[in-house]
């Protein structure tokens, strides 16, 4: 099978690893192996694995659900806060247009 490579800005880089040190030490305290941990999340051992090594190629749900299993905090714990805080979001959306309309540029006169 052909793996695709994922390039990320050292941004994106550098907060996936911090992302998954967490998960990772969040496994540590609680005392599972990551046998347990790939069990709880419904993956994979070697998923687990990758997602301890920060890999952009584990989906962010797993990641989030690997999270959310070991105690590290998703924005915030409280799950009515989460909901209003997607109907809020929701709703700023509902006022954004559906897409976005470039505006066509003159094409440039550089015949001089």
């Amino acid at each position: 099978m052909k793996t695709r490579h994922v390039t990320l800005c050292p941004q994106a880089s550098l907060s996936l690893r911090l992302f998954a040190g967490l998960i990772e030490e969040g496994r540590l305290r609680k005392g599972w192996t990551r046998d347990e941990l790939a069990e709880r999340v419904g993956v994979g051992v070697v998923t687990i694995r990758q997602v301890a090594k920060g890999s952009p190629r584990v989906a962010i749900g797993t990641y989030f659900e690997a999270a959310a299993l070991v105690g590290v905090s998703l924005f915030t714990d409280n799950v009515d806060t989460l909901r209003r805080e997607q109907a809020t979001q929701l709703e700023r959306l509902t006022l954004l247009p559906k897409r976005v309309n470039r505006q066509q540029q003159e094409p440039i006169d550089d015949d001089f």
